[in-house]
C-alpha cells in the first residue's frame, strides 16, 4: 500500500486508537479498543525501528479484557487512560510496571452505573475533569481523582448525544442526533444549554464527533453523518466559517493536528482518511480555517480507500495511527505537515 504505510492485523474490529503521550512528545506506545467481537480487550503496543525503509511491526506489551464494546479512549496522561463502553460504564485504567519490571493495565476506578445501563458514546478531559454523555440524553461531570460524581445532569437532551468537548473548564459543547450542538455553562445552577444552534443550518443532521483547535478553543470542527466537517467560531455561531466536503459518508473521527493546527485530519465511515491542509500558498492557519473559500487550503487522501470503516485516527508528529473495521490498524508515516 506504500512505503509509509505499515498495516497490522490484530482479529478484532478496533473502535479506538490513541497515542499513550510520554515527556519527549515522541511516543513509542499505543492503545487500542475494540467492539463487535465476542471478547473485547484493551491493548498497549509499542513500536521499534522508525528508520526509513524499516518495516515496523507493533508487539503488545499487555492485554486488558473489557466488558462490552469500548465507545472511547483517551490517554489523560502517560500513566492513566479512560475507556467507555456500550454498557454505559467509564473506567480509569492505570499503566504501572510492576515488581518484574513487566508494564500492565489495570482498572483504577469504575463508574458501573453513569449511564444507566445505556451506552456511552464520547466524554471529553481537561485536566482531572471528566465530561461523559451518552444514549440516555445525560451528561455526567466526574474527577479522576473521586469515584463520586461532580455533579450529573440528568435531562441535558431528548436524544443521544453522539459526542462532547471542553471548550474550557467551565464549558462544554455537545452535538446530539437532531444535528443540535449545545454549549453548557457548568458555572450555572440551572440544568440547561446556554447556547443552542443547529449543526446544519435548518436540516437535522446528526453530529457524529467534536474536535478543538489546540490553543483557540473557540474553533470547533464538527463531523456529520453525511460526510461535512463544518467549522465554527463559538464567539458568533449564527453562521459556520466553512463547510468542508470529501467524506461520502459519516464522519467518524476528525483532530486538528495537537502541533500544527492548521492541519485537520478525518477518518469516516467509507474507508477514507483526508488531510485538510490550510497552509496552501503560504495561507496562514487563521486565514484557512476562517474562510469559506476552498482555495485556501488542500485536500490529501492518505491511504486508498479501505471500502469498510475506518473507526478512528490519532496523531503525534508526521505519524498517523488509524484503527478499523477489518480487523487491522495502519500506521502512517511522513506526513507532511511541513510544507
Amino acid at each position: 500500500m506504500g512505503r509509509n504505510i505499515h498495516c497490522t492485523y490484530i482479529s478484532e474490529k478496533i473502535n479506538k486508537i490513541r497515542w499513550r503521550p510520554n515527556p519527549f512528545n515522541d511516543p513509542k506506545q499505543f492503545v487500542t479498543g475494540s467492539w463487535d467481537n465476542d471478547e473485547n480487550h484493551i491493548r498497549l503496543w509499542e513500536v521499534k525501528g522508525f528508520e526509513e525503509d524499516t518495516d515496523i511491526n507493533p508487539f503488545e506489551i499487555n492485554v486488558l479484557p473489557f466488558d462490552g464494546d469500548v465507545t472511547e479512549l483517551k490517554c489523560v496522561n502517560p500513566d492513566y487512560l479512560i475507556a467507555t463502553s456500550n454498557e454505559g460504564k467509564v473506567y480509569l485504567i492505570k499503566i504501572a510496571t510492576n515488581i518484574t519490571e513487566e508494564i500492565c493495565l489495570s482498572h483504577e476506578i469504575v463508574w458501573d452505573d453513569a449511564h444507566q445501563g445505556m451506552p456511552c458514546t464520547s466524554f471529553a478531559v481537561y485536566d482531572k475533569d471528566i465530561a461523559t454523555v451518552g444514549e440516555d440524553g445525560r451528561i455526567n461531570l466526574l474527577s479522576i481523582m473521586n469515584k463520586a460524581p461532580t455533579r450529573v445532569i440528568d435531562d441535558a437532551d431528548s436524544c443521544t448525544v453522539n459526542c462532547v468537548e471542553f471548550l474550557k473548564f467551565n464549558e462544554l459543547i455537545t452535538g446530539n442526533s437532531r444535528g443540535q450542538m449545545k454549549i453548557w455553562d457548568l458555572r450555572a445552577d440551572e440544568e440547561k444549554a446556554s447556547q443552542i444552534f443547529m449543526l446544519s443550518g435548518d436540516s437535522i443532521v446528526a453530529a457524529t464527533c467534536l474536535a478543538q483547535h489546540p490553543t483557540q478553543r473557540h474553533l470547533t470542527a464538527a463531523g456529520d453523518e453525511h460526510g461535512s466537517i463544518t467549522l465554527w467560531d463559538l464567539r458568533q455561531n449564527t453562521y459556520p466559517l466553512n463547510v468542508m466536503t470529501s467524506h461520502t459518508e459519516s464522519v467518524t473521527e476528525v483532530q486538528f493536528h495537537p502541533d500544527r493546527p492548521e492541519h485537520i485530519f478525518s477518518c469516516g465511515q467509507a474507508g477514507d482518511v483526508f488531510h485538510w491542509s490550510g497552509i496552501k500558498q503560504g495561507a496562514c492557519e487563521e486565514s484557512a480555517w476562517y474562510t469559506s473559500t476552498t482555495n485556501k487550503y488542500d485536500i490529501f487522501m492518505l491511504m486508498p480507500q479501505l471500502h469498510t470503516t475506518i473507526n478512528s485516527i490519532d496523531l503525534n508528529r508526521d505519524r498517523l495511527l488509524c484503527g478499523s473495521d477489518n480487523e487491522a490498524m495502519y500506521m502512517i508515516e511522513g506526513v507532511n505537515i511541513y510544507s
